[in-house]
């Protein structure tokens, strides 16, 4: 599972860390929008770069993007984390429409980064070009 997500971002990076920290079976994998994998993703789900404001999660020929990926990568942490699929009851369109809402204003609120996330060597062999 590949988690493409903007490493300018600094709610994004965030993010990131977090999962870091809590995927202690290392299912996960990462990929930032400004490297050649991350470019390349979401041409391949049929969506366009410029101008995505979601985090994507890919895994094989499927791919989700907005709550979608939060709620999966949340499932794929496991327990207690597992426990995020109770917002699978409120409507996609309510819970995608406030998650856009957040991602237009995620730089405003939370800030930029000039340079992309750093992980330390520990993780490195987990994040792709």
């Amino acid at each position: 599972m590949i988690v493409v997500f903007d490493a300018q971002c600094l709610l994004c990076d965030g993010w990131v860390k977090f999962l870091l920290r809590h995927d202690r079976r290392q299912v996960l994998r990462y990929a930032p929008i400004q490297g050649e994998t991350g470019q390349a993703l979401p041409g391949k789900a049929g969506l366009r770069v410029e101008g995505l404001e979601t985090l994507l999660l890919v895994d094989g020929d499927r791919v989700w993007q907005h709550t979608g990926t939060i709620l999966r990568v949340l499932h794929a942490l496991g327990w207690p984390w597992k426990l995020a699929w109770v917002a699978w009851l409120v409507p996609a369109p309510l819970r995608d429409s406030l998650y856009r809402w957040l991602a237009r204003n995620r730089y405003r609120w939370f800030g930029r980064s000039d340079t992309c996330l750093m992980p330390q060597e520990s993780f490195r062999h987990r994040f792709l070009p």
